[in-house]
């Protein structure tokens, strides 16, 4: 098998350096045609596509489909939020009511419905004012203090009407800070759910009814699934934006330090945009959409590829200040890279496809893109650009090409050279105490890192409420969109009753029509449990018992039809509930009941209140607690139970996929330094550096407060595919010269100062390179940056510090000898031969 692999290694080799030519145009051919599947791309933002098959979001989906919403960010539906005055004045009416007058003007927004407290105050003072027009001149001509009296008259007899208005609305005085008016749109496209991946029909019309409003004066926001997608789309670029550009700056930077050559340097860079572009091409080709965690794939491309350009160009220089050729010193370089680009792509692949094992799909699909990005950028710079190094330096050698340096980074008098001898001093001197403080440090570590906080909500995904001032400071383009969502969602949870945060929803499905049906409803809120808002030992709920009882307090006929078939006399009817139903849908409380009863009467909605401060986990518990003891099938949703579903799949994503990708990991170590050196026990000691940086990162993110969400869930195990080429590297290198020298010491000093330049040059640049993530809108991919760069902070110091200790226990226990071990055992022998 040995053979084998050297048989490959030789053909590749024979084929970079006696045909580059052809290699480099095959190279540009595939990267033309990647090019086109680059612009097909699609983007897609916000928290659906993690919560797709995940239970709790089936039954909220099911809910926001069957029932008529009091308000929210509809598929079909925009909010208009009035603020700023008093809204139910005159003025405040008026203004509102001239929106939408000029709003059902326009034929192309394709308003159906509109319901808005102003309307309700409008038809409390003329009851055949049936179109906006009618309305307004309704309220135009009634004097202040008979629209006081018509808002009273609305608050008493019109329960829906209070949720439209701000929690502050004081009916006695007639003064509300702020309304919401729902616009109901006809959209086939959403109706059917046709829509094409990455739009939605609504972005156009919400945007064109922001030019209306704007035209009334007053502060009138608009606010709907269109403008969220909008801004969600529109951050992501905003992101890439700065992220790209500051990214390749810092690149080119310390590529010209690492370089030290003109055409060494465009040719790196190059490289790396082919390697982008390839991986953006098959994203395209595959029909995967970019979202908010896959921003994070060109840095991570980069570091890869930044890292694997220095090495290539770094052992090529080696062998060309040796006196060697273009062709034997290509040669030989890719006789020792090509091995170790191949054991480091796949321990790589092996990280980042440990996310395949996620049930979230945004998770999965960054294990494919970064998988194969990873795959792509091996082969580009482990054969193309060897074979375009060599078609370069052939033309230097007739033409003048501008040359400077081309010696390698670090050498044995350098003071960098200095600097990385440490950890080989240390190996030198003290080994085994060095390690067993190493192995005290890592379970404490470990340990540490259990208490790791996990979570999913919706500001993560979100652009922030205020854009950080040095963003704002930047020059056009790069200056971030002003965004409004996160603003408006705010504003609403802290003026209205829409209590998504601190609700929990029970969709219960079955016959409501049978006896028992609204009985059962009442019997699940009785002795609620800790979590749960109470009142007289009983959960505070809205359901359709709720509207029965409302109604039946102020509509004696109704009255007397629930006490008619109520056995038991406790207000709820237990017979003939049907009759009861079609009385309920035919009286003003009928928009009120479709918010918790469907129209074929076989499911119903269940809103219970909890404490705000309560823990999401607990409530969830409590939640799903309550849905059992209802007697149909029953299933506990809303935004607190959905988020805290995901976030346990995110802890449980995280655990699998670092557990897969440190076995995974493990066992190809063990198996191809088998194969490749018949030293399999080298696997073990190349695998503990990456055991001591996972715990290191794992306990500094408990540290530093950071938790495991939907952007951070995925570095652990990226930090065993980042940070296995630091030490993939340096025991590669070290494989090699101990065959040179048989001595683990010398053979450690050659392969840190020879192999820890270019890794040194390597971890700057790719430090640097990702850490530029942290300007990133999204506060949470400036945390994945900010982890993913002290990843490879920590695998380099792994590397260049423990490392060279491991190896030379190994050496002890294998039999390789260092010169120091024979030393020593000369002088043993010669003592006992004296004693003798």
């Amino acid at each position: 098998m040995v053979h084998d692999y050297q048989r490959v290694i030789d053909w590749l080799d024979d084929r970079i350096v006696n045909r580059p030519g052809r290699i480099v145009v095959a190279f540009l051919v595939v990267t033309a045609v990647f090019t086109a599947g680059a612009t097909q791309v699609s983007t897609e933002a916000g928290t659906e596509s993690f919560a797709e098959d995940v239970p709790e979001q089936d039954a909220l989906e099911a809910v926001d489909r069957e029932f008529d919403p009091a308000f929210g960010p509809g598929t079909t539906s925009t909010q208009l939020i009035q603020t700023g005055e008093n809204v139910v004045s005159k003025r405040g009416l008026t203004r509102m009511l001239t929106v939408q007058y000029r709003l059902e003007r326009r034929s192309d927004l394709r308003i159906v419905g509109v319901t808005s407290p102003a309307s309700v105050v409008a038809r409390t003072l003329d009851p055949d004012a049936t179109t906006a027009e009618a309305q307004l001149r309704a309220v135009e001509r009634a004097s202040p203090n008979r629209i006081d009296v018509a808002v009273r008259a609305a608050a008493r007899d019109n329960p829906a009407f209070r949720t439209l208005l701000s929690r502050d609305f004081n009916s006695e005085s007639a003064r509300a800070t702020s309304s919401i008016t729902l616009v109901e749109h006809a959209v086939p496209d959403l109706a059917s759910g046709e829509q094409s991946a990455g739009t939605n029909p609504l972005t156009p019309i919400q945007r064109e009814m922001q030019s209306v409003t704007a035209s009334v004066g007053g502060d009138v926001r608009v606010f709907g699934s269109g403008i969220v997608d909008a801004e969600l789309g529109t951050v992501i670029g905003d992101t890439l934006i700065i992220v790209v550009p500051a990214a390749a700056i810092l690149i080119v930077i310390f590529l010209v330090v690492a370089y030290r050559d003109l055409a060494d340097l465009l040719l790196g860079v190059l490289a790396l945009v082919m390697a982008i572009i390839w991986t953006f091409g098959f994203m395209g080709l595959a029909g995967i959409p970019f979202n908010q965690i896959l921003i994070a794939v060109p840095p991570l491309l980069l570091a890869v590829g930044i890292d694997f350009g220095i090495h290539a160009v770094n052992r090529y220089r080696e062998e060309r200040v040796e006196g060697y050729g273009v062709a034997d010193s290509m040669r030989t370089a890719t006789d020792q890279l090509l091995v170790a680009f191949f054991i480091v792509t796949t321990t790589s692949v092996i990280g980042f496809a440990s996310n395949l094992t996620s049930q979230l799909l945004p998770i999965r699909d960054f294990g494919v893109v970064a998988s194969v990005g990873i795959l792509f950028t091996a082969l580009i710079f482990g054969v193309f650009l060897p074979a375009a190094k060599v078609l370069l330096d052939y033309a230097r050698e007739r033409y003048p090409i501008p040359t400077f340096s081309q010696t390698p980074l670090g050498s044995e008098d350098s003071p960098l050279g200095t600097v990385l001898a440490g950890g080989v001093g240390i190996a030198r001197r003290a080994p085994l105490a060095f390690l067993l403080i190493t192995a005290v440090f890592t379970a404490g570590a470990t340990g540490y890192a259990t208490g790791v906080d996990t979570s999913f909500s919706r500001e993560e995904f979100l652009p922030p409420e205020e854009t950080p001032g040095y963003l704002r400071a930047l020059p056009e383009p790069f200056r971030p969109n002003e965004y409004t969502v996160t603003r408006d969602i705010d504003f609403l949870e802290d003026n209205f009753e829409t209590g998504e945060d601190e609700q929990v929803v029970v969709y219960v499905e079955g016959p409501m029509t049978r006896d028992t049906a609204l009985e059962s409803i009442h019997r699940a809120g009785a002795d609620p449990p800790d979590t749960f808002v109470a009142e007289d030992r009983r959960a505070s709920e809205r359901s359709i018992v709720t509207v029965v009882r409302s109604l039946a307090a102020t509509d004696p006929e109704f009255r007397r039809l629930v006490e008619r078939n109520d056995r038991n006399g406790d207000g709820i009817p237990d017979d003939n509930l049907d009759a009861v139903y079609d009385a309920l849908f035919d009286s003003e409380y009928a928009t009120l009941a479709g918010q918790y009863l469907t129209e074929d009467r076989r499911s119903a909605r269940v809103v219970y209140s909890v404490k705000a401060d309560a823990d999401s986990a607990e409530v969830t518990e409590d939640a799903r607690t309550v849905a059992d003891r209802y007697r149909y099938e029953a299933t506990a949703t809303g935004n607190i139970v959905v988020f805290q579903a995901i976030s346990d799949l995110i802890f449980e994503s995280a655990i699998v996929s670092l557990s897969v990708a440190l076995v995974g990991t493990a066992v190809f170590l063990v198996l191809v330094y088998g194969v490749l050196t018949g030293r399999p026990s080298l696997g073990v000691a190349n695998f503990v550096p990456i055991v001591v940086t996972v715990a290191a990162l794992a306990a500094t993110m408990r540290y530093v407060g950071i938790s495991l969400n939907a952007f951070t869930a995925t570095v652990l195990a990226i930090t065993i595919g980042l940070g296995i080429d630091y030490s993939v590297h340096v025991v590669h290198r070290f494989t090699d010269e101990i065959e040179l020298r048989d001595d683990s010491i010398l053979a450690l000093e050659r392969t840190i100062i020879g192999t820890g330049g270019a890794l040194t040059g390597s971890v700057l640049t790719t430090v640097f390179g990702i850490g530029v993530l942290v300007l990133a809108v999204f506060p949470a991919i400036g945390q994945f940056g900010l982890l993913t760069a002290l990843s490879v902070v920590y695998s380099y110091l792994a590397s260049v510090l423990i490392l060279p200790s491991v190896l030379v226990v190994w050496a002890r226990v294998t039999g390789v000898r260092s010169q120091a071990d024979a030393a020593d055992a000369s002088d043993a022998a010669t003592a006992v031969g004296d004693a003798e």
